[in-house]
């Protein structure tokens, strides 16, 4: 063997044994998330709770994820194929059985659902609005189980067929103003809400699903409407649109693979969402080892501003200022708000875009957390300045489902690539795509 072979197969061998170090730490995170759905679904009518918190109603979008989660526990050996379609199929025949009437006690309207239900009886709580986003979310997952689920047999087919009719029942264009924008909700007591999804976020799944629609399509100039109120900035050396939380980055990448394809937008600036979001994985990191807001923990292997819980802790003087402390929130990057909480869900959701960063920070909160215990590291939020509540600081008490779903997602997307090939899969995705103008690519 000369010299070069066996360099090569130095690599190789040092490259697999790194591959199976990060596989090893990867799966019990993975299978401890998505366990989440196991205990979090209700069997007589397959909803799935918002949070593993006492009394917590229906997310539909975390049915969505959960829907997009029982391929992944099939693939990986966690859930028999017949228990995920048996779970799925409840999920669908409410869904479809559901009171679609859009009165302050219904499931949902025009297809559409409201943001959360009750768990037994399926109907609206909270004067929540009927949520076009988590609408989005939630037939993502749909089609995500209409691709899986391929054979023919009556249960599959069955399945497959509610898909359809479930996804073909939006009515996507009812719900876009005259601008072309795609409003946020609707709300029996008022109507149509009065802001609408303009400026980059996790609405592109949203917009992407609504052009692909056979039936009731977003019209032609509904994205270029959305893609011109888009925010282009220099942050920290690196061009990128900005959208302050993590997860904005990286909720729409669990099922579309958008490595190599191009808008219009997009081809402008010579680049992607992909290596978009990857930009915004590295100023999130940025961010922390900066630390303007002087806040204890933040460095290059714990970062990660998002949506999630934080503590309402009393405030208190930090590098001169009262710092107040914000609850649930959503924290960004630069521009705030921020009070301390990070979350380590988001850090590692952003796997696929720079496992050069993340795999660092796992460990770090890995080593920080101590043995074989994941709830930390899943958990919604945590805040190391509040140290009053014990050694890691504050954390989130109890489990949230989007923090669990996304993942099980993207830590697949990282493993497999399971998610990104049945989104390729999908005609309704890929429909959507070209009408919003991307090219190149898989396309």
């Amino acid at each position: 063997m000369n010299a070069v072979t066996a360099a090569n197969v130095e690599r190789a061998v040092k490259t697999d044994a790194a591959d199976v170090a990060d596989d090893a730490l990867l799966d019990p995170l993975q299978h401890a998330a998505f366990n989440y759905f196991l205990k979090a679904y209700n069997p007589r009518n397959g909803l799935v709770a918002d949070t593993t918190r006492e009394g917590a109603p229906c997310s539909i979008a975390v049915i969505g994820f959960a829907l997009s989660a029982y391929p992944v526990g099939v693939e990986r050996g966690w859930m028999a194929r017949s228990d995920a379609v048996q779970r799925t199929l409840v999920t669908l025949r409410f869904l479809m059985a559901s009171d679609q009437s859009g009165s302050a006690c219904a499931t949902g309207h025009r297809g559409f659902y409201f943001h959360f239900l009750d768990m037994e009886s399926g109907t609206r709580v909270w004067h929540s609005e009927v949520s076009l986003i988590d609408t989005g979310f939630l037939m993502a997952g749909v089609l995500t189980a209409a691709t899986y689920f391929d054979a023919d047999t009556p249960e599959e087919t069955e399945l497959r067929a509610l898909a359809d009719a479930l996804y073909r029942r939006v009515d996507w264009r009812w719900a876009q103003r005259d601008s072309g924008a795609v409003t946020h909700g609707w709300k029996p007591e008022c109507g149509f809400l009065n802001y609408g999804w303009e400026g980059y976020s996790e609405a592109i799944l949203l917009y992407v699903l609504g052009l692909g629609s056979p039936t009731h399509a977003l019209t032609d100039k509904s994205f270029s409407a959305w893609t011109m109120t888009y925010q282009w900035e220099n942050l920290y050396g690196h061009d990128f649109l900005v959208a302050g939380p993590l997860f904005i980055h990286q909720f729409s990448h669990a099922w579309i693979d958008f490595r190599g394809i191009r808008d219009a937008f997009m081809r402008e600036k010579d680049c992607d969402y992909f290596e978009n979001s990857r930009r915004a994985t590295y100023v999130q990191r940025e961010y922390a080892m900066r630390n303007p807001g002087s806040f204890a923990g933040y460095g290059a292997d714990c970062w990660g501003l998002s949506a999630g819980d934080g503590p309402q802790a009393v405030a208190r003087s930090i590098a001169g200022r009262q710092q107040s402390f914000y609850g649930y929130a959503a924290r960004g990057v630069p521009y705030g708000p921020d009070d301390g909480t990070l979350c380590a869900s988001a850090t590692l959701s952003s796997l696929v875009f720079a496992p050069e960063l993340v795999l660092p920070a796992l460990r770090a909160l890995k080593a920080r957390s101590g043995a074989d215990d994941t709830r930390f590291i899943r958990a919604s939020g945590f805040n190391p300045t509040v140290t009053e509540a014990g050694a890691n600081g504050w954390v989130a008490p109890g489990e949230f489902g989007l923090d669990q779903g996304i993942l099980v997602l993207m830590i697949e997307n990282h493993r497999s690539g399971l998610l990104w090939k049945l989104g390729r899969a999908n005609p309704y995705l890929r429909a959507g795509l070209r009408r919003a103008g991307f090219k190149g690519g898989w396309l």
